[in-house]
């Protein structure tokens, strides 16, 4: 059974594993990393795990039973009870489930762990699996996205509201 667990160290090697095999499946519906980030992704990590530790922002991986990565789900910019909510999922698992499933739990470990009220989200217009995981995992539409927030692709901000 997948587990979610937070981003550490260890993980490195799993996440290069699952950006480098699902980039052109996520460049199909989210603007791409550009190969920066594959050429630079050791010191991206680290910055990553610095951020982590910082309190700024919270990095968690789904990981399958043989410790593959199936998906990246992420708290970040955290500040005044507030976070955006990042994630991807491994093109063989998606549309089964899984990212409206690991969304409800980190929304329960954002109120719970991280003691968040507000979750919000944005997604480019062109990527409806996402709108639909979001809305599924009880977000509402609040607004247009600024396009430099995406990439320059217009979009549009998901709000939830957390129960404590």
């Amino acid at each position: 059974m997948p587990e979610l667990k937070r981003l550490d160290a260890g993980h490195a090697p799993a996440v290069l594993a699952f950006e480098l095999a699902n980039r052109a499946y996520f460049a199909a519906s989210v603007p791409d990393r550009g190969d920066a980030f594959f050429d630079r992704f050791a010191d991206r990590y680290s910055a990553l795990l610095a951020e982590q530790e910082a309190g700024v922002c919270a990095f968690h991986v789904l990981l399958a039973e043989d410790g593959s990565v199936l998906g990246r789900f992420n708290l970040v910019d955290i500040d005044d009870h507030t976070a955006e909510l990042g994630y991807r999922v491994a093109q063989h698992v998606a549309g089964r489930g899984v990212a409206t499933a690991t969304v409800r739990e980190l929304c329960r470990l954002a109120a719970a762990r991280y003691g968040l009220r507000t979750l919000r989200a944005a997604t480019v217009r062109r990527n409806a699996a996402s709108q639909r995981v979001l809305t599924k995992a009880g977000f509402v539409p609040v607004g247009p996205a600024d396009p430099a927030h995406l990439s320059g692709e217009p979009g549009t901000w998901y709000q939830r509201e957390l129960g404590l």
